[in-house]
């Protein structure tokens, strides 16, 4: 069940991951304030690190944005703007989320 798909730029990746206007949040457990999502993040190619993220979530200018665990991800995945992400609500042992990460090649 996809929360949201979305191309990073430099803020993405310097400031935090602002999640887009056309998210589908029904899918993430309702919270208000903050929230922790323990999240399975995974290559294109299928290949996941080898433990479970947890994402920190919160609300920065009326916006919901990704910040501590985002920044590890984007560092350990080698992540640069014009990649891509997809994240989505799917129950995986102790996490509840996954996050696939695609590089841009080209």
């Amino acid at each position: 069940m996809e929360i949201f798909r979305k191309k990073l730029t430099s803020i993405d990746l310097d400031r935090g991951l602002v999640l887009p206007p056309d998210s589908n949040l029904e899918r993430l457990q309702p919270f208000h304030g903050t929230i922790e999502l323990s999240t399975i993040v995974e290559s294109s190619a299928g290949t996941p690190l080898p433990d479970p993220v947890t994402i920190h979530c919160s609300t920065r200018s009326g916006k919901l944005v990704f910040t501590r665990g985002w920044h590890d991800i984007a560092r350990h995945a080698g992540l640069k703007s014009g990649d891509s992400v997809t994240f989505y609500r799917e129950v995986n042992g102790g996490a509840q989320y996954k996050m696939r990460v695609i590089s841009n090649v080209g």
